[in-house]
């Protein structure tokens, strides 16, 4: 079999979670029994599964996609590998189902939100057709790459409606994320959210973001004293230095940044990180001897576990911060790291379909989400007229296993982010309050719905 070739191509790249020819094997085994059924029996009609989140996560009234590109990346790689095929011989698949397997490739359509947009509880993010084994064996690798990046993204967006506009947020999070390709994602979320830069540098360079860092205590350590590292760190780089002042006293480490700036009259992008203690007093203590100084344009740099609350908190008791390095709390959102999200089967063989359980209860049939201003979303069948004066959300990404569209820049994605947050109603945007849902049911979806629930009762 040559199928996996481009994908050991993908493999090369350490920064990929897989090549295309292990891809196959990113699914729960209970997708690939279910496949293997489907395809013994010649159920291969088409189905539609749509992606979506049932109930958000405390203090959130709206979602930003992503991940949306990084799915449609893997589908279009998706197949086994000789390797994969050999294994799942010895894991009780018979041979009829490895032939199977060997020759499965993703040939459906994919709907999608495009990255960056806002959006509800039970809208759909993703919506898959294809043959249902094919449809069926994806789940999970594709509400791995959405559900986790639209949670961070969502985390970072609400950094940056706390900061609203009053400084700048860059992102330090690749030690805290959980792997590599979960801080590649936690970079490119922060910057689609509006983050001016991060300090990973695989992230900056794939996805064309400014590089930003300043130097780490352990520097300062290795010196004598402070005036020594900061004499060293500025001779190297003179003209973007960045001195972390409270390895030993904050104040002092202070009034020593300001004396090797003006020994060796640096100019540039300069600045002092605050990174422990009380960041309010200290940073107006910092900002009040740098202009004695007059070093108005050194910039105060602030980071040490900060969240959109905290940053909410010390910009709106006059924290003269220019700039947060915003890490842990965004690379894991940490008070969301889950979200309550769902692939479900709506229509198979043209046949509307729908789940009845209680508290998970499903809506029949492929959908579209109509948007319309001011803040409000109409949630209807796919096939149904749009509303007057309304904007369709979801669009076609993937035709016949194939890319459609090209993945969204990270500028793309942060304007349409800007777009949508213009849209939303200021009680959709507070970061602490009751959840508030703009989103009403078309009345054909309604009727839809009903239909079905007859169907399923008198069966």
């Amino acid at each position: 079999m040559d199928h996996h070739h481009d994908g050991n191509r993908r493999a090369q790249d350490p920064l990929r979670v897989a090549g295309s020819g292990s891809l196959g094997l990113v699914t729960d085994l209970y997708q690939l029994t279910m496949a293997s059924s489907y395809l013994a029996r010649g159920l291969t009609q088409p189905a539609t599964f749509s992606l979506f989140v049932r109930h958000l996560p405390p203090n959130r009234s709206f979602l930003v996609a992503s991940g949306i590109d990084d799915a449609v990346d893997l589908l279009e790689s998706f197949a086994f590998d000789d390797a994969a095929l050999d294994w799942l011989s010895t894991q009780g698949f018979d041979a009829a189902a490895i032939d199977a397997l060997g020759r499965l490739r993703f040939s459906g359509d994919v709907w999608a939100v495009p990255e960056g947009r806002v959006v509800f509880p039970n809208e759909p993010l993703i919506e898959v057709t294809a043959p249902l084994p094919e449809a069926q064996i994806v789940e999970a690798l594709v509400l791995n790459q959405v559900t986790y990046q639209t949670a961070l993204a969502t985390k970072a967006a609400r950094c940056t409606l706390a900061a609203a506009g009053r400084a700048d947020l860059v992102d330090f999070s690749l030690r805290r994320t959980h792997g590599i390709e979960a801080g590649m994602a936690a970079a490119r979320a922060a910057a689609i959210a509006g983050f001016v830069g991060t300090s990973n540098m695989g992230a900056a360079r794939r996805f064309g973001l400014r590089s930003v860092g300043t130097m780490a205590h352990s520097y300062v350590t290795a010196f004598p004293d402070e005036y020594e590292a900061f004499t060293a760190f500025a001779e190297d780089f003179p003209d973007r230095a960045t001195f972390v002042v409270d390895t030993y006293d904050t104040l002092k480490g202070v009034d020593v940044a300001i004396d090797v700036i003006d020994r060796l009259q640096l100019r540039g992008r300069l600045g002092v990180r605050l990174d422990s203690g009380d960041l309010l007093d200290l940073s107006v203590l910092a900002r009040r001897r740098l202009d004695e100084a007059c070093h108005h344009d050194v910039a105060i740099v602030a980071s040490g576990g900060l969240d959109e609350f905290e940053i909410k908190r010390l910009l709106d008791a006059g924290a003269p911060i220019d700039v947060f390095g915003v890490g842990t709390k965004v690379g894991v959102a940490a008070d969301a790291p889950s979200l309550d999200s769902a692939y479900k089967l709506v229509e198979f063989n043209d046949r509307p379909l729908m789940k009845q359980s209680s508290g998970k209860a499903t809506m029949p049939g492929p959908k579209q989400v109509h948007r319309l201003a001011p803040s409000r979303d109409v949630l209807a069948t796919r096939s149904e007229r749009p509303p007057p004066d309304s904007t369709p959300v979801l669009t076609p990404v993937m035709v016949g296993g194939a890319r459609r569209v090209a993945s969204a820049t990270v500028g793309q994605g942060h304007e349409r982010l800007l777009q949508d947050l213009a849209w939303l109603s200021p009680e959709l945007k507070v970061l602490k309050g009751e959840q508030v849902s703009p989103v009403t049911v078309s009345e054909e979806l309604e009727a839809l719905t009903r239909t079905v629930q007859a169907d399923i009762h008198q069966r």
